[in-house]
């Protein structure tokens, strides 16, 4: 393969790019952006490929989740807090039925680029470019709130910094101690079905926790009882953003791309000779590779071999989103060649972009017993397949919203207005993503069943 450097990106077609207006102000940034410190560590980043290692091997399960797209109107220290909240409770839920560590990877702290599916948007007789993420331009439909502005990566990077900051502090300042297990849950899901069953299950952790501390086991001798590993994820879109932040590892001479621990290839982004794909070639952060149903299996294995010659496990993770019609008939090819050639992958479950559609009352939305029926024909695959379950990946938030239909809350077409606040694409709420938790962890307690009764056989 030709030689790799940060901007060897530029040679290659690049695909989903803004086309901003002044060149130079561009350059302005990005120099700018250089010179800022980084927002992650390339340790930090090798800690999760060694995770994601142990997923891969079916020894530990991932939960990536978050912002379809984060804004930055809805940056608030509570929002924040309520979606790390929300993680807390799915992973002891999943980590509680599998029997195995849970791998948390927020979709926070830089997903700020969307791509589109139209350069332009039309209303009426009026047409403007597309809004993609409030890193490159604003939400409102106005001819100057549609110009791609690149100081606006500046104050991406800022928001990233300080969501970081926070995050940080939560995971390791005691927010995330088991022993607050009762605490994560948030006043409108205390009384759902959802909050109901969490808090039976918050009881039992409970007993545990106080069985190995009788044991001589609790925070003092063990800092994972107090403490949660969490790593920050986005998609790598925006590719002036993500060569500003890359940097040259003093200990190992490698490159990162120090925006996030993990960066993810779009479906529509992963062209072999495109521009995102020849980017995040060269950089040693672990990778996703979103899996859509026209990915042919053999341009997949092309794919592994560019980003990941080396078959190092936990450096790749292929995040499937079929859709919950397509992923019984277009997953298995997938999964059966990448078996037969021998590639070492974490598989993932986007259950969110393949189910997506217009409401008849006018909102992109998703129904949750369709992002169901794709986790459960996912599992299904693989048991089939004798490969490994890896993780899921939502969009999902820890408030109130009301942007997916049904669930427990029975959220219907005419209540979709109630309190829709995306700017993009519809999330998961506090409720429905705790009620997915218990459903996968079903099939993870299945699986893990399974496993045992082949052990003692």
């Amino acid at each position: 393969m030709s030689s790799w450097s940060p901007a060897s990106w530029r040679e290659k077609p690049a695909v989903q790019m803004p086309n901003y207006p002044d060149s130079t102000a561009v350059a302005d940034v990005e120099a700018q952006l250089s010179g800022y410190p980084p927002l992650v560590f390339a340790g930090e980043a090798r800690a999760l490929t060694k995770q994601l290692a142990m997923a891969a091997e079916g020894k530990a399960f991932v939960l990536q989740g978050g912002d379809c797209a984060e804004s930055f109107a809805e940056f608030h220290a509570d929002n924040i807090r309520d979606t790390f909240k929300v993680l807390l409770q799915m992973t002891v839920v999943l980590m509680y039925a599998a029997g195995t560590p849970v791998v948390k990877v927020g979709r926070l702290a830089g997903q700020f680029a969307k791509p589109r599916s139209s350069d332009m948007e039309k209303q009426g007789d009026v047409e403007l470019p597309s809004y993609r993420g409030d890193i490159v331009n604003q939400i409102e439909f106005d001819i100057a709130a549609r110009v791609p502005d690149p100081q606006r990566m500046v104050r991406a990077y800022n928001q990233a910094a300080s969501t970081l900051n926070l995050l940080c502090a939560f995971a390791l300042g005691g927010f995330a101690d088991l022993h607050k297990v009762h605490r994560w849950t948030q006043d409108f899901v205390t009384d759902s079905p959802a909050g109901q069953r969490y808090s039976e299950l918050a009881d039992r952790i409970d007993d545990a926790l106080r069985f190995m501390e009788a044991c001589g086991v609790d925070a003092n001798t063990s800092p994972h009882v107090r403490e949660a590993s969490f790593f920050t994820s986005h998609e790598a879109l925006l590719l002036p953003y993500e060569q500003s932040l890359t940097r040259q590892d003093s200990l190992t001479g490698d490159w990162y791309d120090c925006s996030a621990h993990m960066l993810w290839i779009g479906d529509r982004t992963r062209q072999p000779d495109g521009a995102h794909v020849e980017f995040l070639r060269g950089v040693g952060n672990p990778l996703g590779l979103k899996c859509g149903p026209s990915l042919d299996p053999d341009e997949l294995i092309r794919l592994i071999d560019i980003l990941n010659p080396d078959n190092i496990p936990g450096r790749l993770t292929l995040i499937s989103r079929m859709g919950a019609d397509s992923v019984g008939q277009g997953l298995p090819p997938l999964v059966r060649k990448v078996k037969q050639e021998g590639r070492s992958v974490v598989w993932s479950c986007d259950p969110m972009h393949g189910n997506t559609h217009t409401s008849g009352t006018g909102y992109k939305t998703r129904a949750v017993d369709r992002i169901l029926a794709e986790v459960q024909g996912f599992f299904a695959v693989h048991q089939a397949e004798g490969t490994h379950v890896g993780g899921v990946h939502f969009e999902m938030t820890g408030q109130d919203v009301t942007e997916c239909l049904g669930g427990a809350q029975e959220i219907t077409e005419e209540r979709l207005g109630d309190r829709y606040h995306t700017h993009c694409d519809p999330r998961l709420n506090a409720n429905q993503s705790l009620e997915l938790a218990f459903l996968i962890a079903e099939s993870l307690r299945h699986r893990r069943n399974g496993v045992l009764r082949e052990a003692a056989e």
